[in-house]
């Protein structure tokens, strides 16, 4: 194909309310923020999008976009390149990283559109469907909501579920307790600290976690705690993985989580690690060094990728992300059976903005 120039990048921030407050071991929240781009090229416009915040979306119009305009789509990572160069003296991780991959994944969308290709077949498919786990059951929740919302999940076919804890960590035992009763014996229990516990006080929960068949400890310790996160697969209980890399922006840090040893599977984030781009980056590192690879939230926007990765092993069906992409995206993907599997129908990503509902969380 001929070289076609990216005309015009557009903008759309949502702030879109929880349906309950929520909360996890270290943070509270009652909103999310959704940032939204849209990229033209050749009569074609495409979507992409990041969970962010309003300040990522003013980086892109001041920064990124002019970058990137009269560029060729075909071109992404040409693309992606210069938008890192771009923000050279901002710092790369956080808000530089997020808008980037707000970009980035539009750019995706864009270059299959223009060749009429769902992205898992411009990336390379390597499978199918990618199998999901849900994700919520937050510190907010009685016991009634959280098993109410666990064992739903189960019923609905999938085989892995994952629960937040460390905010009251007397009652966490009672809490994870209380899943496995309403999940019933077959399914794996996931359990996310999200780095509220220090490493004795973790190490403690996890042998109190492995009667209840928990499989998967996410940020048992702060992921800054690379020693800690060692410490805990070395010394955890066997058949409980630990896991982290939410909160990788570049490169170096997932290589950095790596050499250390600190993860049994390591998570990416594609609205945070610079985009498709940056993830599929991660996931050839996962394979130089045999590592499972877990997609964290935004299950419409890596159930494409994930599909089109060796290492992938599964993705995080985060309540909040698949409330709003069911609400505001035509083409959001459901689990069936447990497995999310592109729509191989539409092209690139295959989601459309839902603009009329989308209008009324709509930002400035």
């Amino acid at each position: 194909m001929d070289r076609v120039p990216i005309e015009r990048i557009d903008l759309s921030v949502y702030r879109i309310p929880t349906d309950f407050p929520e909360s996890d071991g270290t943070f509270e929240w009652d909103h999310t923020i959704l940032v939204v781009v849209e990229a033209t090229a050749g009569a074609i416009r495409s979507l992409g999008y990041s969970y962010a915040d309003t300040a990522t979306a003013q980086l892109i119009r001041d920064v990124l976009a002019p970058k990137i305009q009269g560029a060729d789509a075909m071109a992404v990572t040409g693309c992606w390149i210069e938008m890192v160069r771009a923000i050279r003296n901002l710092g790369r991780p956080g808000i530089a990283s997020m808008a980037i991959a707000a970009v980035d994944n539009a750019l995706w969308d864009l270059k299959a559109r223009l060749l009429n290709l769902p992205l898992v077949t411009l990336l390379g498919a390597v499978r199918d469907g990618i199998p999901a786990y849900g994700s919520g059951g937050f510190t907010s929740y009685s016991i009634p909501q959280l098993q109410k919302q666990l064992g739903g999940w189960v019923a609905e076919g999938m085989t892995r579920v994952k629960m937040k804890i460390g905010r009251h960590s007397d009652q966490d035992v009672a809490r994870v307790q209380a899943a496995r009763e309403a999940m019933g014996s077959g399914p794996e229990l996931f359990v996310d600290a999200n780095g509220a516990y220090g490493r004795q006080q973790a190490l403690g929960m996890a042998e109190a976690f492995e009667k209840f068949g928990v499989t998967w400890f996410e940020e048992p310790v702060s992921s800054d705690d690379l020693e800690g996160l060692h410490l805990l697969r070395d010394q955890g209980p066997a058949g409980m993985a630990i896991a982290a890399g939410e909160y990788g922006y570049d490169l170096p840090y997932f290589e950095r989580m790596l050499e250390a040893k600190a993860v049994d599977i390591l998570q990416a984030d594609a609205t945070r690690c610079a985009g498709i781009t940056g993830f599929h980056q991660v996931g050839a590192l996962c394979a130089a060094r045999s590592m499972p690879l877990s997609a964290h939230t935004g299950p419409s926007l890596h159930t494409h990728p994930c599909c089109a990765l060796t290492q992938a092993v599964h993705v995080e069906y985060f309540y909040d992300h698949a409330r709003i992409e069911q609400m505001l995206f035509d083409g959001a993907r459901v689990p069936v059976d447990g497995v999310l599997k592109p729509d191989l129908s539409r092209p690139g990503l295959g989601l459309e903005l839902k603009r009329a509902d989308a209008e009324k969380y709509a930002m400035g």
